[in-house]
């Protein structure tokens, strides 16, 4: 049965050899006071025991699949309590040795594949430690135009900004596409850069080795020198670090953009200026060892390119406003139609929880929208394919009457909704609406977004 650290009733770090190791690595600092580059300070932050704490919280928290051990997050608080001492030492020894990651294909959403590399817990563990202990020292390096995986920083945070800079006049956009980027990022590159950040040897050291660790494909270990595959804690913190000195060198020329991971936007007033800034960031990548996909990558209008799945509109006065992409909108409305498919043969209120999920858990996410007309046009789509499922369980004309009449339909609306009971489209609309009422929709779940 899986425990978790409130469940454990004895300290993570309880056996002797671990407090062992701790007065050890007490006396010697004490005894040097030397805290440069060859020391493990840094290392020592990953390993104490409230940030492995925090660490293995924060992975449970985050779920996910096993990775080649096969070994499930809900053991992690069990193994930790029985192994992590040894770990530790390992750690601190410069012997751990992590296991390659387990290969899992995914589609992207403009077709393609998109390859994740699953860490085993355990290394997800160590991975989320040495995140705990870094972030906050390299965070603030960073670029303010980067918001990508930073602590405080948001997708909307990027839009925003975006919107913001369009309002100066700067309504052209050099659109930049990262060929594969996480495929791509050469280690020794990465590590050298790291290396200008963290003086910590130890810390450095097993950095590199989860980037060597390779690949388990087809049950064989495929190495690379190149990527750091989605799906461990650490790559977005690498990849930030990787791109940062592309961002110091557009602020140094004064030019206004925003990143989010490897998605570059750059805002000029004009075309030619923005074919110039492409040129010079298809050389400037290509140092870095990253192609520009420049089928992909293009200088246009910035309300033709979209963002993060947003798109820019004007409104009536000339003032650059935030919508949601027409892909997106596209992907919302076709998953709203596989979950009120009427032939999916699922309860109406089961389908409706489904539906109510999905569609909060999608404004999350678009809600910053400043276009609330077009949501409610399609909040009204979505609220008649409702009525359609409902009308779908009143499959005789009988049983419709009776049904409408029970919810309080009048004896006139009945018989002629029930007279037409297999043309459910059409007859969604209109003398329904006056039964199934947006009230009656909501008391049964279904959300309302655009209040």
């Amino acid at each position: 049965m899986a425990q978790t650290f409130k469940q454990l009733k004895l300290p993570l770090w309880s056996t002797g050899a671990s407090r062992e190791t701790q007065r050890s690595e007490q006396t010697s600092t004490a005894a040097t006071g030397n805290e440069g580059p060859g020391t493990r300070a840094l290392m020592r932050e990953v390993v104490d025991h409230l940030n492995i704490e925090r660490a293995a919280k924060r992975v449970m928290s985050n779920k996910g699949a096993p990775g080649i051990d096969g070994m499930p997050v809900g053991e992690l608080a069990g193994w930790v309590h029985k192994h992590w001492p040894e770990v530790r030492e390992q750690l601190l020894a410069g012997t751990y040795e992590p296991s390659p990651v387990r290969r899992v294909m995914i589609p992207k959403r403009g077709g393609g594949e998109r390859m994740l590399g699953i860490p085993t817990v355990i290394d997800r563990l160590i991975q989320q430690a040495i995140l705990l202990v870094l972030q906050p020292h390299i965070d603030p390096t960073f670029s303010d135009h980067s918001y990508g995986f930073r602590p405080g920083r948001s997708a909307h945070d990027a839009v925003s900004q975006m919107r913001d800079i369009v309002v100066e006049g700067r309504v052209w956009v050099v659109d930049i596409d990262l060929e594969k980027f996480f495929d791509r990022v050469n280690h020794d590159i990465l590590m050298d850069r790291l290396a200008k950040r963290v003086e910590d040897r130890e810390v450095l050291r097993v950095i590199r080795r989860y980037l060597n660790a390779g690949v388990m494909v087809d049950g064989v270990k495929v190495v690379r020198d190149d990527g750091t595959p989605q799906g461990g804690p650490l790559s977005p913190l690498l990849a930030n670090v990787y791109l940062d000195e592309v961002d110091k060198e557009l602020e140094q020329r004064g030019h206004a953009f925003v990143r989010y991971a490897d998605d570059l936007r750059v805002l000029v007033k004009s075309k030619r200026a923005g074919e110039r800034v492409m040129r010079w960031l298809v050389k400037r990548f290509g140092k870095l060892k990253l192609r520009v996909n420049e089928s992909k990558s293009t200088v246009a209008r910035v309300y033709e390119r979209p963002f993060l799945s947003f798109s820019l509109w004007e409104d009536k006065e000339g003032r650059p406003k935030i919508g949601v992409a027409s892909k997106a909108m596209g992907a919302m409305k076709e998953r709203v139609r596989e979950l009120t498919k009427r032939t999916r043969g699922r309860a109406v209120k089961q389908v409706v929880a489904e539906l109510s999920a999905y569609l909060l858990g999608w404004w999350n996410y678009f809600g910053i929208t400043e276009a609330p007309g077009k949501i409610q046009a399609v909040e009204g789509w979505m609220r008649r394919r409702v009525r359609c499922l409902i009308l779908s369980q009143y499959k005789k004309p009988k049983r419709a009457y009776k049904a409408l009449r029970a919810l309080g339909a009048s004896d006139k609306v009945a018989r002629r909704v029930a007279a037409h009971i297999r043309h459910k489209w059409r007859i969604s609309t209109g003398r329904v609406n006056r039964v199934l009422t947006n009230s009656y929709l909501a008391a049964l779940g279904v959300p309302t977004l655009v209040k």
